[in-house]
């Protein structure tokens, strides 16, 4: 095990005697995948820099060359999930403090009062996206690779994936969702996951020349003067898009079973379709239903309310079956073969999928998050 901090904070002197804040995800081994005490230590950091005038900006990065971050620690969740399905009890609440958490910290960085970039390089998935998701300037570089691949495990797409699905083409959204299939900065860009890219191999020389930039140490300012310098920069080659296999796709989100048909037709119309169908076809029923039901719910929601929306999915999953056990079959035995609550589509009620959107306590702990 490393000694080192599990996020690195950095302040770096710039113009005017401002500050840049940089935190950089740092568990390389995990490919930075959030645990609690990362969530918190950025939180925490981002509060500070928040309060502070003197600060002007914040950076994401993350430590290594693969990743950015691959998602949540989807381990320690199945360990305390695991715990409690077996004790038919809460006896550990790791899970349940692990999503509002993060959902609390996503948000705060779509709130943020100052500029926030994040380079998110190489994988970016599940809470890597909802970092990246939630920031103003979302950089990637030409082997960024994004994915809400949650099909495969039985969750959802969370982090603020509902919000960045709203803002996708529906068509777009609809087969992202529902495949998991990962996609590539050129459809980074087109899906407004990505707002710019950068050579991978000039990450280091990128930030460099972000922080000699002439900060004003006021938001709108700064947020323009960055934006236009992005917009400025050299961008390197990028692969071909894959969502231009995608048609336009007509369905009704209630009826999941067409809706599905609808997705699984494209297969032949490219390989990194049919990867996708695959994805769809093995993935857990449940969350394909969880899917349509919030791209059909989000349009409707502000920002605050999509997090609600996603603690109450979330809440219900991780006291549900399937995310445990597609995890067992996909990251712990490594069977390959989850055994999923409902074995198809067809047979999944819609009462049951409706039944993740009911909120389970009194009051709602993202009650006070917007207000």
């Amino acid at each position: 095990m490393s000694d080192s901090p599990s996020v690195l904070i950095h302040e770096h002197g710039v113009a005017g005697g401002l500050h840049v804040g940089q935190a950089v995800l740092n568990v390389e081994a995990t490919l930075n995948s959030l645990s609690l005490e990362m969530i918190r230590l950025l939180d925490a950091a981002l509060q500070g820099w928040a309060d502070r005038e003197d600060v002007c900006a914040v950076i994401i990065t993350a430590a290594g060359d693969k990743a950015f971050c691959a998602g949540g620690d989807i381990q320690a969740l199945y360990h305390a999930i695991s715990a409690n399905h077996e004790a038919g009890s809460v006896v550990d609440d790791y899970p349940f403090r692990f999503f509002e958490e993060e959902y609390r910290l996503d948000f705060r960085i779509h709130t943020f009062p100052k500029p926030v970039l994040t380079l998110g390089h190489g994988i970016v998935m599940g809470g890597g996206l909802g970092v990246l998701g939630a920031s103003k300037f979302r950089v990637l570089t030409e082997r960024s690779r994004l994915a809400v691949p949650e099909i495969t495990i039985g969750l959802f797409p969370d982090a603020g994936a509902s919000w960045t699905l709203r803002n996708m083409q529906p068509n777009h959204a609809a087969v992202l969702g529902l495949t998991g299939g990962h996609v590539n900065a050129a459809d980074g860009l087109v899906t407004g996951m990505g707002t710019h890219v950068v050579a991978h191999g000039e990450r280091e020389e990128f930030l460099q020349r972000c922080l000699d930039l002439t900060w004003q140490g006021e938001q709108e300012a700064d947020a323009a003067m960055l934006a236009a310098w992005l917009d400025a920069s050299p961008a390197p080659e990028l692969p071909p898009s894959e969502l231009s296999a995608v048609p336009d796709l007509d369905f009704d989100y209630e009826d999941l079973t067409a809706a599905v048909a609808t997705v699984a037709a494209l297969a032949e119309r490219s390989d990194w379709l049919g990867r996708g169908v695959n994805n769809l076809l093995n993935g857990c029923p449940a969350t394909a239903g969880i899917v349509l039901e919030q791209l059909r719910r989000v349009p409707a929601m502000d920002l605050a309310d999509t997090y609600r929306m996603e603690l109450t999915v979330a809440t219900h999953c991780a006291q549900n079956p399937d995310f445990r056990e597609g995890v067992r079959a996909l990251l712990i035995d490594k069977d390959n073969d989850p055994q999923w609550q409902y074995g198809s589509v067809e047979a999944l009620p819609r009462e049951y999928v409706l039944s993740h959107f009911e909120p389970p306590w009194p009051e709602h702990p993202l009650a006070d998050l917007g207000a």
